[in-house]
């Protein structure tokens, strides 16, 4: 398969998922590592799993389920991806945007991202949530952007602009709803490297010193092709494990997932309480 997605594919899945629901999703989701849970709240749910709509990327990695919920969350209608592909897994950039194009066929408006995510600011603890308020596209200023190859005129130009990559309005929404719930929401800068490694130290040290709060292996990409297409986007990070800046612990996928876990509830609560306020 070429590296490169040409709409009749992804007007394909559109008609595959037209053909299957009786709804019109407004809100897109995007669950990370171990948040997959929140997809199990939605109502009159219809379940389609990734192989059914190529070349939708299939997840490999475990805490990714694999497949689209889609139904009635908090009043909104809503598409959720129950785990999502990476980079590293060997996708393309622009195969990794696929399913964010379908959305925008399907007319979703709003993206909600979110991800498991090392602490690179050494006031962040495991169980914290992060609202990112940008990113830093290491990938994509070497060259590795999804929306590398033909464009898609069709959905978004050419040059689009990343001033407001995260919508301003969501953020607040975010803001309050954390509020109301009694717990800190942190705030910062996301990046996406390529893993599958997690960072050295002096990795930490060098994202620490060009302003990153949080890292991780996924997200760019597609907020990338949502802002192409003209969607607006909330990200939210899920911290998993605290800056190892001074190299004295280690960072596995077990303990992303379990942190996961227990972020879980603080995660749910932001979600439906922004749906509720849409």
């Amino acid at each position: 398969m070429s590296e490169f997605i040409e709409l009749e594919q992804i007007d394909g899945a559109v008609k595959i998922i037209r053909s299957r629901i009786g709804v019109q999703p407004r809100v897109g989701m995007i669950l990370g590592s171990g948040l997959g849970t929140l997809a199990e709240s939605v109502k009159d749910a219809v379940t389609i799993p990734y192989g059914d709509l190529p070349p939708w990327p299939v997840s490999t990695v475990e805490g990714h389920h694999g497949q689209l919920v889609i139904g009635k969350l908090e009043g909104q209608e809503v598409l959720v991806m129950q785990g999502r592909s990476h980079y590293y897994e060997g996708y393309s950039m622009p195969q990794i945007g696929f399913p964010v194009r379908v959305m925008q066929r399907l007319g979703v408006e709003i993206l909600i991202v979110t991800n498991a995510a090392g602490a690179v600011n050494p006031n962040f603890e495991p169980g914290d949530v992060m609202l990112i308020t940008d990113h830093l596209n290491l990938l994509g200023m070497a060259g590795e952007s999804p929306l590398r190859g033909p464009n898609f005129d069709e959905i978004g130009p050419r040059f689009p602009d990343m001033g407001f990559a995260y919508d301003r309005e969501l953020g607040e929404l975010s803001r309050q709803v954390a509020e109301e719930n009694g717990f800190a929401l942190q705030e910062g800068v996301y990046v996406c490297l390529a893993g599958p490694t997690f960072e050295t130290p002096a990795d930490l040290r060098f994202l620490k010193a060009i302003g990153v709060d949080a890292v991780g292996m996924s997200t760019v990409p597609e907020v990338t092709v949502a802002v192409h297409g003209g969607m607006r986007s909330l990200g939210l990070s899920t911290i998993s494990n605290k800056a190892n800046l001074d190299g004295n612990t280690i960072t596995s996928h077990e303990e992303v997932l379990e942190a996961g876990k227990i972020v879980l509830p603080k995660l749910t609560q932001i979600v439906t309480g922004v749906l509720q306020k849409l």
